[in-house]
Parts: C-alpha cells; structure tokens; sequence
C-alpha cells in the first residue's frame, strides 16, 4: 500500500512539473511574439484639396507633416499608435475667373491661388498585422487649426483682334482665424511596412468630417488628405 502512494505522489509530482515548464514555456513564446511598447518620430508629403472640389491634380496642394508617435502592442497582431504631427492642410484651385468683351476686345481676369491651412493633428490609429512587417490601420484624428493663408496671383488676359497682352499681379493674404473653425475631426485609413525593425513607410488617406468655414454648409467645404512618408521607432 506504502508503494501505491508512493508511486501515485511520483506521478502527481511529475504531471505537477511539466504542466508548470509547459505554462512557463507559453509564457515565454508570447512575450517573444508580443513586442515592447516603443516611441519614434515620422515625416512626409500631403496631398491636399477641399470636398467641394473634384478629384484633379490640379486641385491638390502639397505640403507637409511631421511629428512623433509611439506604438502600444495589444497583441502579436494589435496594436494602438497615438500621433502628434504638425500638418499642412489646404487646396490650389481657381478662386474666380470673368470674362468681358467690349466690341472688339475681350478682357478675361482669372485669380488662381492656393490655400494652406496648419494643423496641429492627433490621429489615433488601430493597426492590424496581417504578415511580419506589414499592417493596415484605421482610426480617428483630431486637429487644431493654427493659422492659414491664401498665396497666389491675379491673372489679366486681354485680346483684342487675336492679339492677347498678359498681366500678372501676386496675391497674399492672411486667413482671418474667426472664420475657420478651431477644432477639426476626421477618420483616417491606412497601410504601411517596416524594411527593418527600425525603418518603414506609411501612406494614409484622412477625410474630415468637420467644415473647414464656419459661414458655409457642413457638406461644402471639408479637408481631404492623402499622406505619404516614413516611420522611425526607437
């Protein structure tokens, strides 16, 4: 009887200890696939125009963003990237353009300008890892205007018997800030890839869903940007 306890604590003793190296062991393998919470810095080009304008590059007005992040694994695929970017926002476009004709002369006056608008962004982005070094992301963004400012120039076109005299005069104006509102909220959807555990590439598409012109319609006049540019984490 003293040999059958005898051999069952062995057993029980020995199903004990490998069931604690296999829950130590699992611990390990998920620490090494789950990685560290890490901090970087990122930069790149915008693309930028307004909702009320066509898709035309004509219209876009590029620009810039730069800023830092820092990426939180939730998991070997999950992961949350809060932003904070400087970004320049806008549009090119024509602002107006007229035409007279007075007997024999015609008189064409076309302002083509562009639009900058400087935000202070905080795009929050839920990143999926579908393969190593590859992810996709969605997330709200969240921006403070700055300040803005409308550069261009003013063109004047007369023609008279099919001869045509060309004027041009600069145009630069600051955006009064009461007239745009302060608070700017958009979603953004993206994808990206690390080359190496420190150094990868973005491109981001992030549609306000906020008016830009406190005087105009909240479906007239929203910013649109596509963004493209490079990841470093620390």
């Amino acid at each position: 009887m003293n040999k059958l306890f005898l051999g069952l604590a062995i057993v029980a003793g020995s199903l004990v200890f490998a069931q604690e190296t296999q829950t130590t062991a699992t611990i390990t393998t998920v620490n090494k696939e789950k990685e560290p919470i890490r901090f970087g810095i990122k930069g790149g080009a915008n693309s930028a125009q307004f909702s009320q304008q066509q898709l035309s590059a004509n219209n876009q007005k590029i620009g810039f963003n730069a800023g830092v992040f820092v990426n939180i694994p939730l998991s070997k695929q999950f992961s949350i990237q809060p932003e904070a970017l400087y970004n320049q926002l806008g549009a090119r476009s024509v602002l107006s353009s007229t035409e007279v004709t007075t007997g024999a002369t015609t008189v064409k006056t076309q302002r083509d300008y562009k639009t900058t608008l400087n935000y202070v962004s905080v795009p929050v982005m839920v990143q999926f890892k579908p393969a190593d070094n590859f992810y996709v992301e969605a997330g709200p963004e969240f921006s403070y205007f700055i300040d803005g400012k409308n550069k261009g120039e003013n063109t004047v076109t007369s023609t008279t018997n099919g001869i045509a005299t060309t004027q041009k005069n600069s145009v630069s104006e600051t955006i009064n800030k009461d007239d745009i509102n302060k608070f700017n909220f958009g979603l953004g959807l993206g994808l990206g890839y690390y080359f190496t555990r420190n150094l990868g590439i973005n491109a981001r598409y992030v549609n306000s869903l906020t008016k830009i012109d406190k005087s105009r319609p909240a479906a007239e006049n929203n910013n649109r940007v596509f963004q493209l540019g490079l990841n470093y984490k620390f």
